[in-house]
């Protein structure tokens, strides 16, 4: 199979892309080579209890939460609400694991894509969430082949953070 070769943790994953308003969601095959978008989710009382539906009706093995740093790496107040809100998340999902991965421009990614595709206006604000969900996770199982492992920071129950490169 070449650079498609399945990683050494299968199963089906989540991408999900947490905003203000929306949670954009994506999933992947379980030998974890192509993301596709799922749903977005509106972000309000529930929003967590959905996602738990998802991880379980799709029977994810593993949860990639895309965290926002700054173009230089930094973290600032939008990371600190995705950090609690992966935490709340975690204790939800578990014993599935939860892991904070590098956003960094998925969202202008997504909106480059849909906007070559097409996608205007409402149409592409519909969408947008998940499409940068599908860039989150594409990006992980490409990193998850290339190590061999799950990649990013995962989320301890417990409050305790380890990395992983």
């Amino acid at each position: 199979m070449g650079d498609l070769e399945p990683v050494s943790v299968p199963g089906v994953r989540l991408g999900i892309d947490p905003g203000d308003a929306r949670i954009g969601v994506a999933t992947c095959d379980p030998s974890g080579i192509l993301a596709t978008p799922v749903e977005t989710v509106p972000r309000a009382d529930g929003d967590l209890e959905r996602l738990a539906d998802l991880a379980d009706e799709l029977g994810a093995a593993l949860l990639y939460v895309g965290l926002p740093r700054s173009l230089a790496g930094g973290e600032g107040p939008a990371a600190g609400k995705v950090r609690a809100f992966a935490q709340e998340l975690a204790v939800r999902v578990a014993p599935r694991p939860v892991h904070l991965v590098d956003e960094r421009m998925s969202t202008v990614t997504a909106e480059a894509v849909l906007r070559e595709r097409g996608k205007k206006g409402k149409k592409r604000r519909a969408v947008v969430d998940q499409a940068a969900a599908v860039v989150i996770l594409q990006g992980a199982i490409d990193a998850e082949r290339t190590l061999g492992r799950p990649t990013g920071e995962q989320v301890q129950v417990t409050g305790e953070r380890e990395e992983t490169p």
